[in-house]
């Protein structure tokens, strides 16, 4: 079977900052928690500080 009328496109390049097998200090104002269930049970957490 023919792929099409040429080569797919590809991606744009995007530069990620990722922290892996590591931590990462410093302070930030919110923190964001994703968890992904089965059956639809997403929930995001979003936590801020207080003045």
């Amino acid at each position: 079977m023919s792929g099409g009328a040429g080569p797919a496109p590809r991606a744009p390049r995007i530069h990620l900052d990722l922290v892996q097998a590591t931590n990462r200090t410093g302070h930030w104002p919110a923190a964001l928690a994703n968890s992904f269930g089965f059956g639809g049970h997403t929930v995001s957490l979003v936590l801020t500080t207080t003045s």
